[in-house]
């Protein structure tokens, strides 16, 4: 990733940047801003319940507001996705009781990566990446597989990155307590919220 941001023409060029939720597009953001295009784009399937799902997406609409208001010069766009947890709920048949990080969870970054490939594709964007990568519960090097293999299948290209690195969750906890931003303790579908209640409880 920073080799191509380096490159001077990147400037000029266009990212469909795939966000989760703020707290974690709130470190991504800043790292990208100013050296590509951006259009955070809001588009989780998997959040089933309509509240939570519009609250997370109120959130992010915020928080590009506000670097939009930081930045000098700063362009980031926001677009919203359409609420579709049936598309989620097919994708998670049969494996509903899988633990967190296994097979459900590789077709639900399926899900939203492949949404976010063809949205670019159509949209004419030089490269798509997502956030998810910021967490460290997730393998940054299976979503960039992933990625790479849908933005082949696609034809648009895929953007590699691990934004957890140099301590970019730690610098997304920083961000939320400076924005005030909502952060939630689980990734918003129905199975991995029943795992976390049961951990915490």
């Amino acid at each position: 990733m920073e080799e191509i941001l380096a490159l001077k023409e990147t400037r000029f060029q266009n990212l469909l940047l795939h966000c989760c939720c703020a707290p974690c597009s709130s470190h991504c953001l800043t790292v990208l801003e100013g050296r590509i295009g951006i259009t955070a784009y809001y588009y989780n399937p998997n959040i089933t319940d309509r509240a939570e799902h519009d609250k997370r997406a109120e959130e992010l609409k915020r928080l590009v507001g506000i670097l939009n208001g930081e930045y000098p010069g700063a362009l980031i766009k926001f677009e919203e996705g359409a609420f579709e947890p049936e598309l989620f709920l097919e994708a998670a048949k049969g494996l509903e009781k899988e633990p967190e990080r296994g097979a459900r969870c590789v077709r639900c970054f399926e899900l939203r990566l492949r949404d976010t490939a063809r949205k670019a594709k159509k949209e004419g964007y030089d490269y798509f990446a997502t956030t998810l990568t910021l967490s460290p519960l997730k393998d940054a090097r299976l979503i960039n597989e992933l990625g790479e293999r849908i933005g082949a299948e696609e034809g648009v290209k895929w953007l590699y990155s691990d934004f957890k690195k140099q301590e970019g969750f730690k610098h997304s906890v920083e961000l939320s307590e400076k924005y005030g931003l909502y952060r939630q303790n689980y990734c918003g579908c129905p199975f991995s919220g029943k795992d976390t209640y049961e951990k915490i409880t």
